[in-house]
């Protein structure tokens, strides 16, 4: 039953963030329909990725007090409708709407914050794996999903894309129907037994007790400026790509394998930190995306297949890879109030995404180039880094320490 609801946390994550993240393939040819300018364009993802910050505090409230079933079925419907209406587009301030407002709250109800909450109700010792292996899918999702769109794109033009993602969305409501949802709720009996524990020995933690603790402030900030460091660059990833002497659908391609590299990185990142901490995983992630980031700048003068694929295996391979860390420091952390406690933490990785693409959108009007976007991302990072070496909690020995006992029990 535990792989079970692994399989299904993951298979929601892989639509959430590969239809999410395929906003970078529909944003030239959008672009050139309308003859919006960059800003506009990534201002429609700052408004997607704000939402989800917003809406992830409710995400998780909803899925401690009403379910998964109800989020998840509630997300699925929400999405499918979304990107059937976005193929009737006329107008800009609409993409802003439906793509930037409600695909944003049906992505949030099938994404990370349930999903973890709901993994984390099942795991107790190999809970960090298993938190890598769930952020996993958010890199397949963006294999899977970015080459898909551009092939649709293509083919049938954005709106006929936008229309195939809703009808695939409706799809996936079938073989939900028939999951045992109050058994997936339930939780493993040993893990609940011993997150009780834990909450009870603590005294109890709420969102007003958590929101004391310099560990949830940290946590935020790792995530905002994780985010910014994130999606400075990934928005317009596949138009610089483009602009660099690429097809489309290389570029799409090459999105895509940076997505799924990241599978690696995040499954690393949980069997990592069981061993050595968080701090020194988080050292190695944010070195080799600041090594990314200088060989991504360099592809325009090397247009390369090796700069290329140094670029896929340092940026790509570790994205997404704090995620899973700041995941299992919450569930551990804050026992009892994972949902909620997670939920505030990612709405600062939504603000941090809107003001990474948004700022993106608006430093390459401003200068013609991407070089002052990959400056941000990379100071960003340094910033990311410096947390995990100054705030003693995120480096993961407390957790460590106060739940090993039970953890090896169950």
């Amino acid at each position: 039953m535990a792989l079970l609801v692994l399989a299904l946390a993951t298979l929601m994550n892989m639509a959430s963030r590969g239809i999410g993240e395929s906003f970078a393939v529909f944003l030239l040819p959008i672009a050139n329909e309308f003859g919006a300018d960059r800003a506009a364009m990534t201002g429609v993802y700052s408004t997607y990725m704000a939402v989800i910050g917003l809406m992830s505090p409710f995400a998780g409230v909803a899925v401690d007090r009403l379910g998964a079933r109800r989020c998840y079925f509630s997300g699925v419907v929400i999405l499918g409708t979304t990107y059937l209406l976005a193929a009737q587009l006329q107008s800009l301030w609409q993409l802003y709407l439906l793509i930037g407002g409600m695909s944003a709250l049906g992505s949030t109800l099938i994404s990370m914050v349930p999903a973890s909450s709901l993994v984390s109700r099942w795991f107790g010792a190999k809970l960090p794996t298993a938190m890598g292996l769930l952020s996993a899918a958010l890199g397949t999702g963006m294999l899977i999903v970015a080459p898909l769109a551009q092939a649709m794109v293509e083919r049938f033009g954005w709106r006929g894309a936008y229309q195939g993602l809703g009808i695939a969305m409706g799809v996936l409501l079938v073989p939900m129907l028939f999951l045992p949802w109050r058994r997936i709720a339930q939780g493993s009996p040993e893990v609940v037994a011993a997150s009780r524990a834990r909450a009870a020995q603590s005294g109890g933690w709420d969102m007003m007790r958590a929101l004391k603790t310099p560990l949830f402030w940290a946590m935020a900030a790792v995530m905002f400026v994780t985010s910014v460091t994130t999606y400075t660059v990934n928005v317009q990833l596949v138009a610089y790509l483009v602009e660099s002497g690429f097809s489309p659908m290389q570029a799409a391609a090459i999105f895509g394998f940076v997505g799924v590299s990241s599978v690696v990185g995040m499954i690393s990142a949980g069997l990592l930190a069981e061993r050595i901490g968080e701090r020194w995983v988080a050292t190695v992630s944010y070195s080799a995306t600041l090594a990314g980031i200088v060989l991504l700048a360099l592809l325009p003068h090397w247009p390369m297949a090796a700069i290329v694929a140094a670029f896929v295996l340092t940026y790509g391979t570790v994205q997404g890879s704090r995620g899973p860390l700041i995941a299992t420091l919450a569930a551990r952390s804050f026992p009892g109030a994972m949902g909620r406690v997670y939920g505030m933490v990612m709405a600062s990785m939504g603000a941090g995404a809107a003001v990474g693409s948004w700022v993106s959108g608006l430093l390459f009007d401003a200068t013609g180039n991407y070089h002052a976007g990959f400056f941000l991302s990379s100071i960003c990072a340094l910033v990311g880094l410096a947390l995990f070496w100054l705030v003693p909690g995120l480096s993961g020995v407390r957790g460590e320490s106060q739940t090993s006992s039970e953890n090896r029990t169950v």
